[in-house]
């Protein structure tokens, strides 16, 4: 092949495979462009999407009967001295304090002593295969909002009724029986501790007071001072000191 030959096939060699090169760069250009045309529809959509949306969260159900640090008072509203009881249904340390200064407690209310503030929280569940802690804090709150004045003995009963650790804690069923046996008849009441009316105050609630310090259950103070030996003499210390 001549010279001039050669020169002729490496020049349309080299015009091929330059067109070839402009059209991969095309296609690139093509395909980077597809890419990023659905990368911004699909930003769109999103930001459309949660436009149309109300991300606004929904408060949770807030019971009737709690005072607004949600405690569940018993006795005066306007008491000068408030012992607060923050409790587990669950929890044997609570059951056993119940049973040692829960007259104690029933005493100073009635006399005007004091007021007791009862709040009801949910750090066990783990120790039953029902959630037991939260739907008996539920169960709590139903109570208080259908009668407060049944309520003392209503919490009694649910201390001495309380399940063992690590079973299935008492059922709906079971809450309800003591519900009638405190003398509470009310299908409002029924409805709101089958339907879990205030699952989601619980866990709030919960949240708070452990973010306010408390590590365990039951926690007991006075006028917000921590009784460390809430026996009944403990408690009477507690209270003559804050008068």
């Amino acid at each position: 092949m001549s010279n001039n030959s050669k020169k002729k096939a490496q020049a349309a060699a080299a015009a091929l495979q330059g067109k070839k090169d402009k059209q991969r760069r095309t296609l690139i250009q093509v395909a980077v462009a597809v890419v990023l045309i659905a990368l911004v529809a699909a930003i769109g959509f999103s930001i459309a999407r949660s436009n149309s949306e109300d991300t606004t969260a929904v408060p949770a159900a807030t019971p009737s009967s709690v005072t607004q640090d949600g405690a569940i008072r018993i006795g005066d509203p306007n008491a000068s001295v408030v012992v607060t009881v923050v409790e587990d249904f669950q929890c044997p340390a609570c059951k056993q304090f119940e049973a040692i200064s829960g007259d104690t407690l029933s005493e100073l209310v009635a006399d005007n002593t004091i007021a007791v503030d009862y709040k009801p929280i949910a750090i066990l569940d783990r120790m039953s295969s029902t959630n037991y802690s939260t739907r008996a804090a539920n169960a709590s709150l139903c109570v208080a909002d259908a009668d407060i004045s049944a309520w003392p003995a209503w919490h009694k009963a649910m201390f001495e009724q309380q399940p063992t650790e690590g079973g299935a804690g008492l059922s709906d069923d079971d809450l309800l029986g003591l519900i009638q046996l405190a003398g509470i008849d009310s299908p409002d009441v029924t409805s709101c501790i089958t339907d879990g009316a205030y699952t989601d105050y619980v866990a709030s609630q919960t949240q708070s007071v452990l973010d306010g310090g408390v590590t365990g259950t039951p926690t007991v103070t006075v006028n917000g001072e921590t009784v460390s030996n809430p026996t009944p003499d403990g408690l009477r210390a507690a209270i003559a000191a804050a008068q």
